[in-house]
């Protein structure tokens, strides 16, 4: 049985990621990269489908864990009756091959220790070939093939490798667990103790990077530990980039559900154009412009072609076929199925995404980087496009999988890309027809408020004519639709507290099979909550929002880290972990929160 999700710490090397329990035991991993099939998969089944556990033997008393501070480097503390033992793991920014370390320490008394390995290919489908060596062992299966070096020794037991082993005071057992090509030689061994320290190092020298230091989140005006959890999410967002290519996985995980036991169940370890403006918002902000010219670059080239064909996501390297699956020898996390791997949303049809490349181009003029000859000259092909599309119907923010709609949200994104192009012109001496766009960014903002607003609910609705309210129309005071304290973004910000705000969470929007094609129930989706207390810091309810931000760091994990959703009845984070979306939003709406402390009068907004 998979634990909390709260229980597992992430360790990643910018090109994949392993899911490592309070427990000892890696749950999750994909060899060579994000989106590769699994070879521990136990997350979504059980123990026979892929782990590798290392622990105390006996009774433990209590369990300690921290990262090494500003790193991905994961200690965990086990007290037992005869002593205590600490696992380090990590896995090294990668040169070539992917690698997990996990080096075993007793820091007093005795502690007779055990390792259960389960490898296990293509999400637990394939039990492989397992050969032992006076070193550990290797597991092949097709072009895959795993090899487990250590110190200790090791023998087979029921298609398991197996261990047990004793430490006392200051002896070490060391474990390399690594991938690579079937049908290449076996890689050089890697010294543990180096390995671990330059992977300690290089954190901390990319952290360090940050502006987000010491001074840049005012410590005198708000909390302290703003400024730690912002780091913590700068370092996590940065372990969810895919280093060859600057992409970033909106989350390591597949099927997590949404809703435990619910079958709002995606596969979320690919690149989603939506992610861009806050994505990059979240980099510059923090002094990375280098990870935001990577980011720009993906998307250029990920969205080169027609602009009619451009994708919602895209795969790690900019694919574009993510054909879904369902895998049903899985039973699950916690039982709840299907489980899918690619995600059909690839093609919809979702009018906020060139508003998003719009603004997220724009953004990148607006802090300076170098422009990109292609990027004006697509964006004006990609404005051609809007005029003919912009009054289509679609499947929206959400990725409903029931009829397509007027969703109000997109129709939003269809004004900020008519206003980003007349800004290229206006602000940055771009060539185009500014005054076609200006026609255009005109009849858009004039529908959306004759058609999206309801009167009688006081709001603008989640689509035309729709009596269901939506998180997303809190957006418009974010991209500069509207301001903050017009009457009608007040009213709305009222609607949305009364009827989608419970015990300080904002849902996305009123679940209705009719709208969405799915059974309604889903945890409170936290990115909806910080941009809550975006309106407020906008509005100049700086209590309401200091609240509301505080009661979301809350809920983050022991080691800092957010999933996408928050179920409300049981307590517990639920969704997809950790969450690119919830930590993009913890960063800007901290940065937000406090240049409005140090600067009342100015307001952030990505227009």
């Amino acid at each position: 049985m998979p634990l909390l999700l709260e229980d597992y710490a992430l360790i990643g090397d910018c090109q994949t990621a392993a899911l490592v329990g309070r427990d000892g035991s890696i749950d999750w991993l994909c060899f060579p990269r994000f989106d590769s099939g699994a070879v521990f998969a136990a997350l979504l089944g059980n123990e026979e489908h892929g782990h590798w556990t290392i622990a105390p033997e006996g009774p433990i008393r209590a369990v300690r864990r921290q990262y090494r501070p500003g790193t991905l480097v994961l200690e965990t503390e086990f007290d037992t009756d005869t002593g205590t033992v600490r696992i380090t793991d990590c896995m090294p920014p990668r040169d070539e091959l992917p690698d997990v370390l996990r080096l075993v320490e007793c820091r007093r008394g005795t502690v007779r220790m055990t390792m259960d390995l389960v490898i296990r290919f293509d999400y637990g489908s394939i039990i492989p070939w397992v050969q032992h060596t006076p070193q550990g062992i290797s597991a092949v299966a097709g072009p895959d093939m795993v090899r487990l070096r250590t110190d200790v020794p090791v023998h087979g037991e029921d298609f398991h490798t197996v261990s047990s082993f004793e430490l006392s005071t200051g002896q070490t057992a060391s474990f390399d667990l690594t991938w690579y090509p079937s049908h290449e030689k076996e890689p050089k061994e890697v010294d543990h103790t180096n390995a671990i320290h330059d992977t300690e190092r290089w954190w901390r020298e990319w952290i360090d990077r940050s502006s987000y230091g010491e001074g840049s989140i005012d410590e005198t005006i708000d909390q302290p530990h703003w400024a730690e959890a912002v780091k913590r999410s700068l370092i996590t967002l940065k372990a969810l980039t895919y280093a060859p290519t600057g992409g970033i996985v909106a989350a390591p995980t597949t099927s997590l559900p949404e809703l435990i036991g619910g079958v709002r169940n995606w596969d979320y370890r690919y690149c989603w154009l939506r992610d861009a403006t806050f994505t990059l918002y979240a980099l510059m902000n923090a002094g990375y412009h280098d990870e935001a010219r990577a980011w720009r670059e993906w998307l250029l080239r990920a969205v080169a072609g027609k602009p009619s064909q451009m994708q919602i996501m895209y795969g790690l390297a900019g694919e574009h076929r993510l054909t879904e699956l369902q895998l049903p020898w899985l039973p699950g996390y916690e039982n709840s199925s299907p489980v899918r791997i690619g995600n059909a949303a690839f093609d919809q049809f979702q009018l906020d995404v060139p508003g998003e490349v719009m603004d997220a181009l724009h953004q990148c003029r607006k802090v300076g980087l170098e422009p990109i000859a292609a990027s004006w000259n697509f964006q004006k092909e990609l404005m051609n496009y809007l005029e003919t599309a912009w009054d289509q119907p679609d499947e929206g923010i959400w990725e409903v999988r029931g009829p397509r709609r007027h969703f109000t949200h997109s129709k939003m994104m269809a004004w900020v890309a008519a206003d980003r192009a007349v800004k290229g012109v206006e602000q940055f001496d771009r060539d185009g027809a500014v005054d076609r766009w200006r026609s255009l960014r005109d009849r858009i903002r004039h529908e959306i408020l004759e058609r999206a607003f309801d009167p009688e609910v006081g709001a603008f609705m989640q689509s035309y004519g729709s009596k269901f309210l939506d998180a997303s129309v809190l957006m418009m005071p974010l991209v500069g639709f509207l301001e903050p304290n017009d009457p009608r973004m007040v009213s709305t910000v009222r609607a949305i507290e009364e009827r989608l705000m419970h015990d300080g969470f904002v849902d996305r929007y009123e679940t209705d099979p009719s709208v969405d094609g799915l059974p309604p129930g889903e945890g409170s989706f936290l990115l909806c909550s910080f941009w809550m207390v975006d309106n407020y810091t906008l509005m100049g309810r700086r209590a309401d929002a200091k609240r509301m931000f505080e009661h979301l760091l809350s809920i983050r994990s022991d080691l800092g880290l957010l999933s996408e959703a928050y179920d409300l009845t049981n307590r517990r984070l639920v969704g997809n972990f950790p969450q690119a979306f919830s930590h993009i939003g913890l960063i800007n709406t901290a940065y937000n929160l406090s240049t409005a402390a140090a600067h009342p009068a100015e307001q952030r907004q990505h227009s």
